[in-house]
């Protein structure tokens, strides 16, 4: 296929009106598709059913400790859990404290914590001029919306295939006190499936921050989120660099295992040096008596360690994998040699990151739901929703039975298409 830059204004013009025609068959469908949102499919959620069988009336409902996980106490996690997800963080037990059921739900309570009584004693941030936060772009959305609703100043910074622009993240940092952390994704970034490089986790380790409270926000969602065997991104263990960098306090550390077993479910941790973790104890031992021991008991006695989270995770990748594929072959086919947009392709996490022509994306978007499909609104993956390009898509394959997101996908590429040609167009 020609490109369509490379094409008179008669051959788009015809174009325009076959790609119309299909569009109205489209419509006619009555499509009500939903690509919105990263959610496990129905067919992930069953992989976990057995969980609900491993503790009953007759079941032993002491932790190891010897402590009856019905009953109130155990503020920061029952030891076998904090075992098993000191495995899937990649750090030792004694690094952990364990939460309720949501790792963004600990994220919010870290940054409230420091809004209202500040870190490690230093000044509460609600009593500074100006807090800020560095906000690797195109990112996930979840993160931005808690930094704007504390009202911090956020500052985009340019995601490439090995993580963060480095030099700009290490020169803002150096010099604005007023920067007091940055967002991560590290591995299977949130849109783009990235995984920062060895360099880039070193560099960060290695920073020099002008505010002593600044933090590293190191949500590692998909540590364990391959769609293959072979290859398996893997990223180095950033707590323990930062203490060989002479920077232990530089971190916290956030997993779950929302999309492991159950996403409304699961359990959920923060890893941090153990001055971090005295500090967050601080408030912890007045906000709660203790999370969902239960929960905590129920995921070692089904997943035993990380053997059983990795046999899990493969399932998971089986019913990923093909979703991923299809909606990857749809791009190629169709859209690989018009040069109207780029995307990534993954070896795991959960999106696939699309750019369109500058000024497309909105467009596309409404365009798509107008014809019955859902996406995640343009915009969504930078601050305060608004993409400088108008070009960044995030595209959430897991959701939909396969037959509909083949649909959904090939009315997608329609949509880019049509945006496409409407926009060169316009630049004739």
């Amino acid at each position: 296929m020609t490109a369509y830059k490379d094409r008179s204004k008669e051959e788009l013009l015809q174009e325009k009106s076959q790609l119309e025609a299909q569009y109205k068959e489209f419509q006619g469908k009555g499509l009500k598709l939903d690509m919105s949102r990263g959610k496990p499919s129905a067919a992930q959620l069953d992989l976990s059913m057995g969980m609900m069988d491993v503790l009953d009336s007759f079941t032993d409902l002491k932790c190891e400790a010897g402590i009856d996980c019905r009953n109130y106490g155990v503020m920061d996690g029952i030891p076998e859990a904090k075992r098993l997800l000191g495995e899937l963080i990649e750090v030792p037990a004694d690094n952990i404290i364990i939460y309720g059921n949501s790792s963004l739900n600990v994220m919010f309570d870290v940054v409230s914590h420091a809004f209202t009584h500040g870190i490690m004693g230093m000044t509460p941030w609600h009593k500074l001029d100006k807090v800020k936060f560095l906000c690797p772009v195109p990112g996930y959305d979840r993160h931005f919306a808690i930094t704007e609703y504390f009202g911090v100043e956020m500052i985009n910074v340019p995601m490439t295939p090995q993580g963060p622009d480095m030099d700009l993240v290490e020169k803002l940092v150096s010099e604005d006190e007023a920067i007091k952390g940055i967002w991560c994704v590290p591995k299977y970034s949130n849109p783009q499936g990235y995984t920062y490089s060895d360099e880039t986790v070193r560099r960060f380790a290695a920073l020099k921050p002008a505010a002593k409270d600044f933090r590293i926000f190191w949500d590692n969602a998909y540590n364990v989120h391959h769609l293959y065997d072979e290859p398996q991104d893997v990223i180095l263990e950033l707590l323990s660099e930062c203490e060989k960098a002479g920077n232990p306090d530089m971190v916290y550390k956030f997993s779950s295992t929302s999309k492991i077993s159950f996403p409304g479910s699961g359990v959920a941790a923060i890893s941090a040096s153990k001055a971090n973790l005295d500090d967050l104890r601080t408030h912890l031992t007045i906000q709660t008596i203790g999370h969902d021991k239960l929960n905590q008991l129920r995921h070692v006695r089904y997943f035993k360690d990380i053997h059983g989270i990795e046999t899990q995770m493969k399932k998971h990748a089986e019913i990923l994998r093909p979703k991923f594929e299809a909606v990857l072959e749809i791009l190629d086919r169709e859209l690989g040699d018009l040069e109207i947009g780029t995307w990534t392709k993954p070896h795991g996490g959960y999106f696939i990151s699309f750019e369109a022509l500058d000024g497309c994306a909105k467009a596309i978007v409404a365009k798509a739901k107008e014809a019955g499909v859902v996406m995640t609104g343009a915009g969504a993956t930078y601050p305060y929703k608004k993409d400088p390009h108008d070009s960044n898509i995030r595209i959430a394959p897991s959701f939909p039975p396969i037959d509909e997101l083949v649909q959904a996908t090939e009315l997608f590429v329609l949509c880019v298409k049509l945006v496409s040609v409407d926009k060169l167009l316009e630049n004739m």
